[in-house]
This record gives structure tokens, sequence and C-alpha cells, in this order.
């Protein structure tokens, strides 16, 4: 008796832990059960993947999706949209939303709202802040909760963690590992006139200069030492960070983003003025290279777009009163495969990046690899495809990316999830229908 799938994924070039070679999926009930040579077996969905490499869904684990409290600029439903079509099948998404995530009634009305609307895979960050530090070691194993955020230097929204002594209180009480905004506030307000003074998007770097980010993750590391706590450094934008933390794997894990990676001061500015203002700032060439240098060491962990979109007309206002922030996870996995496509990186390191190391450090539950057991979660793409980004086939609120008019080559074909096609050939498929997502960490019993 042939076996009997409800999907099957027929004649791709599989990325799996044991290399890239060709190969069949079958998924049942939203689970893979079998991988190898399927050309006997039925199913009620086939899908052909010749000249496609089949990925494990790809995770992105830093989104700002804007939902509660500045819906105009982004939401759940339209961010997912975005992930989704640019090949990602998970997110996590960041507590600065109006409520700030900090109590179990937001985490709640956070996978509320998503529910039957985001087309995604999803998690939320706890706010870790002065007044819930007591309480975060419940509300981090909380379901549908990632784990905690702290914000060392401040951004977008109104979370702020800036001192040693609530650091040490979050740092002390939590179990889980933390993400870490690291950029130190007081010499960023120390230094707050060069950028009104400049009044140039320009400045953005002088301003949050490497100091500011290199002595917020010192003092972070400290903390970490003294605590016993696992961090995850998010936005990594330095040389001398990058170094210092691969003296510090022990504790910390590393995030790099697609922009930091890919665009450089001064010409980001020149070009794109205000589009190009992020925290921490895009820096110059040196600095690139040096989180090349980390990524191909292996000190970067995983790979986060850092989605953080503000209107058009926002970003239009003069610097420093601008927002900083740029959209992202639409163009995370297309920008990464033109960095293969360059020889820049693997097609095996980038898995690693963005399916195997979220699901690493995170603890996530039966995502990450294309393993029987697991869900039927694959991100097909096809390395040779040529596309152009353009700010008008961007699914964000805000519509517009820093990468508009970038050609890439390498491209996302087929987004599916738990089995269910959601994305092909650049459509949409079905209803939204993403779940939140489980963790290991924090199964019953543990």
């Amino acid at each position: 008796m042939a076996e009997t799938f409800d999907l099957l994924l027929r004649g791709g070039t599989l990325v799996t832990h044991n290399g890239i070679a060709l190969g069949d999926v079958g998924v049942r009930d939203g689970r893979i059960m079998s991988i190898g040579d399927l050309a006997a077996a039925a199913a009620g969905e086939v899908v052909d993947a010749t000249g496609l490499h089949v990925l494990p869904g790809v995770i992105d684990t830093q989104v700002h999706f804007r939902e509660p409290g500045n819906e105009h600029k982004e939401n759940l439903e339209a961010g997912s949209r975005g992930a989704v079509l640019g090949g990602v099948t998970a997110v996590f998404e960041m507590p600065n939303t109006s409520p700030l995530t900090t109590n179990p009634e937001a985490l709640a009305d956070k996978l509320s709202s998503a529910k039957d609307r985001m087309w995604c895979e999803h998690a939320f960050y706890m706010g870790g802040t002065s007044e819930n530090a007591e309480q975060l070691p419940e509300l981090e194993r909380l379901p549908g909760c990632c784990g905690v955020k702290i914000f060392m230097g401040s951004s977008t929204g109104n979370l702020l963690t800036e001192d040693d002594p609530t650091l040490r209180r979050i740092l002390g009480a939590i179990n889980r590992r933390c993400a870490v905004h690291a950029e130190d506030e007081p010499r960023l307000k120390e230094r707050q006139h060069l950028a009104e003074e400049a009044a140039n998007p320009a400045a953005h770097p002088l301003w949050r200069d490497p100091e500011t980010a290199l002595r917020a993750t010192k003092r972070l590391i400290a903390i970490v030492r003294e605590t016993g706590a696992r961090v995850h450094v998010l936005h990594i934008t330095t040389a001398e960070e990058m170094y210092f933390l691969a003296e510090n794997k022990d504790v910390a894990s590393v995030e790099a983003t697609p922009q930091h990676l890919t665009l450089a001061a001064p010409d980001c500015y020149d070009q794109m003025g205000t589009r190009a203002q992020m925290n921490p700032p895009i820096r110059d060439e040196g600095h690139r290279q040096g989180l090349w240098w980390g990524l191909d060491q292996g000190v970067v962990d995983i790979i986060g777009s850092d989605h953080a979109p503000h209107t058009q007309k926002e970003k239009a206002e003069t610097y420093p009163s601008s927002p900083s922030g740029m959209p992202g996870v639409q163009t995370l996995l297309p920008i990464m495969l033109d960095h293969v496509a360059n020889g820049r990186l693997s097609l095996l390191r980038l898995m690693d990046l963005v399916c195997a190391g979220p699901v690493r450090l995170f603890g996530i539950a039966r995502k990450g690899r294309i393993a029987v057991g697991y869900d039927g979660d694959f991100t097909l793409v096809d390395l040779s495809a040529k596309r152009t980004i353009l700010d008008q086939d961007m699914a964000n609120i805000s519509g517009w990316t820093p990468f508009h008019g970038r050609e890439v080559t390498g491209w996302p074909m087929a987004t599916i999830i738990r089995g269910h096609v959601v994305v092909r050939d650049g459509q949409l498929i079905g209803q939204a229908g993403g779940q939140p997502l489980s963790f290991a960490e924090t199964l019953p019993g543990q």
C-alpha cells in the first residue's frame, strides 16, 4: 500500500541537517512524516518543487508590528502578510506597543488580536521593567510568550530600562534567554545635542556613536556574569562589540540585521536620508566588515529583520524629529539570498541563522528543521531568480522599503505552514491561520 499524505513536496533540493540533496517530503496532519524518494506516494496536494531549494520555514525573531496603539504604521495582519510573502513562517513580535506588553492582559490581547488575522506563526515578547521585574519568572512562561525584552537605550515607544540596579533585578529573576537593545542611555542624552545641531540624518551614527553601543554591551555582560543570566544582544552594529561578544559566547548570543550587513554610511544617508535612520544606526564600511567577520567566524547566531515601520510622512520629518526604524520582514530573505548568490555566505549557514538558530536559542518546539516529527513549515526559494525590490510590492502599511530599486538574486517562491500552502508565486492563498508558537522551555513539567 502506497503511503498517503495531505501534502507532498516532490523533486525539490532539500536543505536539511544531512546537507543539501534532492528529495521528497510527505506531510500529514501538519507534521513531516517521511523524507526521501516518495515517488510511489499519493497526496491530497502535490507541490512540484523541481528547480527549487526547500528550506525549513524561516523564523524572524525581531519584528515590530505596532499593534495595539500605532496601527497607522503597521498591524498584525499586514505585518504577517509581508512575512509570508517574504518566505517567513514565524515571527517574534516586540513589546514596545501602546499599551506596553508588560502584563498577562496585554499578552492575551495580542494573542486574541492575532487569531485568524496573522498569516504566520507567532509569539510575543514580554517587556522587562522596574514595575514587573519580580513577576517576570511567571510572565515569561505564559503560553505565546517568547521571552523578555529589555531596552537599555531609548527608541520607539516608552519601554526603557537604563539603570544597572533594574537590569540586575530583571536579569537575576528570569530563567529564559533575554533579548536586549544595548545602547547606553546616559551617553545618548549627553550627545543628543549633536543630532539637533546637525539637523541631518548623516549625524545619526555620530550621536549614537560606537562607544554608546559598546559601553551598554559591556555593562550588560558584566551584570550577566553576576546574575547567571543568558542574553541575546540584538542588532549589533560595531566591530568592537562583535570582537567583545566573541569572548563572551558562553552567556551571550548575537543578532545581526540585513540592513547593517548590506548598507553603509555615508552613502545610505546621502541616498535615502531619514529612510536610512534606525537604532542602532547604520555605520561605516569598517563596521559593516566587522559584522561580516562575526558572521563568517560564527559569532552571529541569528539574522533578524528588526522590522520597524513608520509612515512615509513621519519619515519625511526633519531630523532628528524623524522616527527611527525601517520595514524589513518581507525583504530579510531576498537580501540574504542575494548575499548567498554573491558568495558572502553559504545556504547552509543562512539556514542556521534563520531556521536552526532561533530554535536552538529560544527552545521553539517542532520548528526549524526538515525532520520527521517536526511541523510541515517550508520556505521554497529559487536561487537563480532575479527580482527588483520595489516599494509598491511591500505589504507593510507604510508602503516602503529601504531596498527600493535593488536587484537581488534569489527569491522566495512558496511559503508553507503546517502543511498548508499560504503563498505561491507571490500570491496569498486561503485565509490567515497562523498559530502561537510553542516552546520546549515552557511545556508542562519543565
